[in-house]
C-alpha cells in the first residue's frame, strides 16, 4: 500500500469543531487535504480551524446548522471558493435526542433525523453534483454507529438516522460508481460525551481525561479508543490506493477494524401454493425461529473486580 496522499485534495467535514469530527478533520490535513471544518457554534469552528493550522495544515471555518439545502451548497460552495474543488465528503454532523418511545416528541424525533439523515442527504447530494461536474471522481464517507447496525435502547431517533445512513452509501455507491466517486459508511466506537452517558464506560472515559491510557479489554476486546483512533480510516477511504471499496460499513475503534456484514437472509423455507397462519407457525417453531437474531449493542465485558 502506498502512503496516504492527499495533497491537492479539497474536503468538507461537517460536526467537526470537536470530537470526532475535529479528529476526521486533522487526519485529513495531516495527509494533505485542504479542509473546510463545519460547527454551529463560530468560536469552536474557528479554535478548530487553528488548531490544524498550527499544526501545519490548511482549513477554513464554515458556520452553519447542516441539514437544509442551502445549508449544503454553503458547504460546497465554501470549498470551491477557498480551494477551487471538492473531492473529499465526510458527513458527520450529528445530535442526540434520547428517549424512550412513549416519551419521544415530535421534535425529538424531527432534529435528530434532519441533522443526520437529512443533513447527510443533503450534504451528499450537493457533494455528488460538484464531484459529477469536476468529472474526477471522489469520495463520500458517511459516519454511522453501532445503533444504526443493531438498534440501542432509547434511541429509536438515531437508530433510525443511522440505519437510513447506511442503506444510502450502499444505494449511492451503485448511482455513483460510473463517476469514480466511491461511498462508504464507517462505524466508529470512541470516548465521546455520548459514550460517557453508557455507565460501563464512564469511569474509563473520565480517567482518560487525565491521562490514564484505555485498558487493552476496551482497546481490543470492545474496540473501544479515542477519536483519534478512528481517524485514520476516514484519510485511508479518500485515498486513491481505496478506489475499489464502496458500499462498505467499516467498524473501527481503539485497536480493531471490522467489515460489516450487510443485512441478508439467513434461512428460508417454502411451502407449496404458500403459507397460512398456522403452518407459519408450524415452521416458525420448528426451523425459521430457532435460532432468532439478537437486537441491542451487547454490553462490555468488564474485567472481574
Amino acid at each position: 500500500m502506498p502512503s496516504i496522499d492527499l495533497t491537492g485534495k479539497a474536503a468538507v467535514v461537517t460536526g467537526s469543531g470537536r470530537g470526532l469530527g475535529l479528529a476526521y478533520a486533522r487526519a485529513l490535513a495531516a495527509a494533505g487535504a485542504r479542509v473546510v471544518v463545519n460547527d454551529v457554534d463560530e468560536d469552536v469552528a474557528e479554535q478548530a480551524v487553528k488548531s490544524i493550522t498550527e499544526a501545519g495544515g490548511q482549513a477554513v471555518a464554515e458556520v452553519v446548522a447542516v441539514g437544509t439545502a442551502e445549508a449544503a451548497d454553503r458547504l460546497v460552495a465554501g470549498a470551491v471558493r477557498e480551494f477551487g474543488r471538492l473531492d473529499i465528503l465526510v458527513a458527520n454532523a450529528g445530535i442526540l435526542r434520547d428517549k424512550v418511545l412513549w416519551k419521544m416528541t415530535d421534535d425529538d424525533f424531527d432534529a435528530v433525523i434532519t441533522t443526520h439523515l437529512k443533513g447527510t442527504f443533503t450534504c451528499a447530494r450537493a457533494a455528488a453534483v460538484r464531484m459529477r461536474e469536476q468529472g474526477e471522481g471522489g469520495s463520500l464517507i458517511l459516519v454511522g454507529s453501532p445503533a444504526g447496525q443493531r438498534g440501542n435502547f432509547g434511541q429509536t431517533n438515531y437508530a433510525a438516522a443511522k440505519a437510513g445512513i447506511a442503506a444510502m452509501a450502499r444505494t449511492w455507491s451503485m448511482e455513483l460508481g460510473r463517476a469514480g466517486v466511491t461511498v462508504n459508511a464507517i462505524v466508529p466506537v470512541a470516548a465521546t460525551a455520548m459514550t460517557e452517558t453508557v455507565p460501563a464506560f464512564a469511569p474509563y472515559v473520565e480517567a482518560l481525561r487525565d491521562g490514564t491510557p484505555l485498558p487493552d479489554f476496551l482497546r481490543k476486546g470492545e474496540g473501544f479508543g479515542t477519536p483519534e483512533d478512528c481517524a485514520a480510516l476516514v484519510p485511508f477511504l479518500a485515498s486513491a490506493a481505496t478506489r475499489g471499496i464502496t458500499g462498505q460499513a467499516i467498524g473501527i475503534g481503539g485497536d480493531k477494524v471490522a467489515l460489516w456484514s450487510h443485512p441478508q437472509e439467513i434461512k428460508a423455507a417454502y411451502a407449496d401454493g404458500g403459507w397460512t397462519p398456522e403452518t407459519l407457525a408450524d415452521v416458525w417453531a420448528a426451523a425459521l425461529g430457532a435460532e432468532p437474531q439478537t437486537v441491542g449493542i451487547p454490553a462490555p465485558k468488564l474485567p472481574e473486580a
